[in-house]
């Protein structure tokens, strides 16, 4: 039987390598990872990484509310001393260049400015005191025209007014117990109020004293030294931003309170000058401060004076608010601080919600400081630090500024390099 030939297999060509192309992903060196990956769209990786990154920063805000909420007592009385300090530190640095030492140049414009407050409550008092008289008169008179307008424009009987006057009566009446409780709160209240006060004038003198030293003394500790320069670079933006928004308040509201208080005057309604103070008081309150104010000043004048007087003083305030909106705000805040109405807006409301009328006063610069700090720090190289400090190093040069230098030579215990491993002294 005839045999046939075995066939053979041609040689294999040698295969080709085909690579798939991969997508990329940051951390990640398990092969295994790699792949499961592979099959998750990019899309939701994204999504996934900006959920959690934002879960963090909203932890880190609800913990950062509570502490602020604890500490209420004494963070509030600091911020305030701050703000005074920001608008203090122009007299401070004058009569320190000039004419005192730093701490009598301190305490100097500190008096100054209890002086001014004294002397415009003194005014107040002074006012309603001495027309003590005509204000209780002009009460009654304003009460019974605002009875006669109720009766007859609104068709409200004065069997109804008195009906509503004799409710009123009864509800003081019944809850009698509850108002002498609401009064202990309120001495209580006051004895925090007092509190609150000697801390904002120490708290005051010593930033207008030794702000600068105490600002490097908290760069040193919590900033890692190849920052440093970075974050009091920072600070002392924020600090300028501060100190811009503080005066460009003041001068728009002593603009607002004089035009009101003026107009006010013309038209004859009593009060003048108490309403222009309580105008320059809530304008630091952004938004709402100018509109509570007006309602006022316009309430005060239907009861005195009546309608035609309270419509002419609630054009009087329209038209301030407009001066203020169109040509103030623009010209001299604008200059200083540069955020959205919305932000304001949000940082306004979360302020109330945290710390009451205080939080709606701190609310807008604490915004301005942020958006200057973040704005500055965005465009910063985050490798030209460590490259400075390379090559200073290698030149044998000292890391730091002469501000460090001079705190160094003026406290030196308050470095976190002194030789005294035990020593925590502070500022």
């Amino acid at each position: 039987m005839k045999e046939w030939p075995v066939p053979k297999l041609p040689p294999r060509r040698p295969s080709r390598e085909v690579s798939v192309p991969r997508a990329k992903s940051r951390g990640v060196t398990d092969p295994a990872d790699m792949r499961l990956n592979d099959h998750v769209p990019l899309g939701i990786r994204v999504a996934a990484s900006w959920s959690w990154r934002l879960i963090v920063i909203g932890a880190l805000i609800y913990v950062l509310t509570k502490v602020i909420g604890g500490l209420a007592e004494v963070l509030i009385p600091v911020a305030i001393a701050l703000l005074i300090t920001a608008g203090l530190k122009p007299i401070v640095d004058f009569f320190d260049k000039h004419l005192l030492p730093r701490s009598l140049a301190a305490a100097a414009a500190l008096l100054l400015g209890i002086a001014a407050i004294g002397g415009l409550i003194t005014l107040v008092v002074w006012q309603i005191q001495t027309n003590i008289g005509d204000l209780s008169q002009g009460v009654t008179d304003g009460l019974d025209k605002v009875r006669d307008s109720l009766r007859d424009n609104f068709g409200v009987s004065s069997t109804q007014l008195d009906n509503a006057l004799t409710t009123a009566q009864g509800y003081i009446r019944d809850n009698t117990d509850k108002i002498t409780e609401g009064a202990v709160s309120t001495a209580t209240t006051l004895a925090h109020v007092i509190t609150g006060l000697l801390v904002v004038l120490f708290s005051t003198f010593f930033f207008l004293k030794d702000g600068r030293y105490i600002w490097l003394w908290v760069v040193r500790v919590l900033v890692p030294k190849t920052y440093e320069d970075i974050a009091d670079e920072a600070g002392l933006r924020a600090w300028g931003t501060l100190g811009g928004y503080v005066r460009a308040t003041v001068l728009v509201a002593a603009i607002d309170a004089i035009c009101i208080a003026f107009g006010v005057f013309v038209v004859g309604v009593p009060l003048a000058i108490p309403i222009g103070v309580l105008v320059f008081l809530f304008s630091f309150v952004p938004l709402f401060g100018a509109t509570l104010s007006g309602m006022i000043a316009v309430l005060i004048a239907l009861v005195f004076e009546g309608p035609i007087a309270a419509i002419i003083v609630l054009a009087i305030v329209l038209g301030v608010q407009q001066l203020e909106g169109h040509i103030l705000q623009p010209f001299i805040m604008s200059r200083s601080v540069s955020v959205h109405p919305l932000a304001v807006v949000i940082g306004i409301t979360s302020g109330v919600t945290v710390a009451g009328i205080i939080g709606a006063l701190v609310a807008v610069p604490i915004i301005a400081m942020a958006n200057t700090v973040g704005t500055y720090l965005a465009n910063q190289d985050p490798g030209e630090a460590a490259k400075l400090e390379a090559e200073a190093e290698a030149e044998g040069a000292p890391v730091g500024s002469e501000d460090k230098t001079a705190m160094d030579q003026l406290a030196p215990n308050t470095s976190i390099e002194a030789s005294d491993p035990n020593n925590k002294s502070g500022v």
